[in-house]
């Protein structure tokens, strides 16, 4: 695979990141409308550039979870802010949106292979009850974006809290060497 993007929402989370040439660095911002903003400039950079897409879009960043620690991999997307339950849709479901839900890169290949399922919205999660796996706040906007793309997709959280913000505040750097150690099975393939 030579053309990858790895996509991390703050340089906080993911600082000086030095990486091979066949991979780019871009830092979107916090939220579901800053990250599909800024991937869709990147992908749409990069075509201009070389006439080619990115063969894979690798996100990296916190989560939250009260079930998992350390790094994890979610291939598995729903957005847990979308409400349309009064017109008879279920939590997640998009009102009349022609795919499904819940995105599923599940079928490429990554080296933990764990297939977590993140839960992506616009605020800061609390309270994980209703949640079984990952939290975060921008996920499932790339995941759809590369979905609509055509564009594989994995994501990478190291998880910083179990919805506490003062453990993010302190742990939200420390992944960045198991990413690390994750890229090099990039590097191979």
């Amino acid at each position: 695979m030579n053309n990858i993007l790895i996509v991390s929402a703050l340089h906080r989370e993911l600082p000086d990141l030095k990486v091979n040439t066949n991979y780019s660095v871009i830092y979107t911002d916090v939220g579901k409308i800053n990250a599909t903003y800024s991937l869709m400039k990147s992908i749409h950079t990069y075509e201009e550039l070389y006439g080619q897409h990115y063969d894979l879009v690798i996100n990296y960043g916190t989560a939250a979870s009260k079930t998992y620690s350390g790094l994890v991999d979610c291939t598995k997307f729903i957005q847990r802010d979308m409400d349309a339950t009064p017109m008879g849709f279920k939590i997640g479901e998009t009102p009349f949106d022609k795919e499904p839900s819940m995105i599923d890169f599940s079928h490429i290949k990554n080296p933990i292979g764990k297939n977590l399922c993140c839960y992506t919205g616009d605020s800061f999660v609390t309270d994980m009850t209703p949640y079984d796996d990952v939290v975060d706040m921008e996920s499932y906007a790339l995941a759809k974006t590369c979905r609509n793309l055509g564009i594989d997709f994995v994501s990478y959280k190291y998880i910083s809290d179990d919805g506490n913000a003062d453990d993010w505040e302190k742990n939200c750097g420390k992944g960045v060497e198991e990413f690390k150690k994750v890229l090099k099975y990039y590097d191979n393939i």
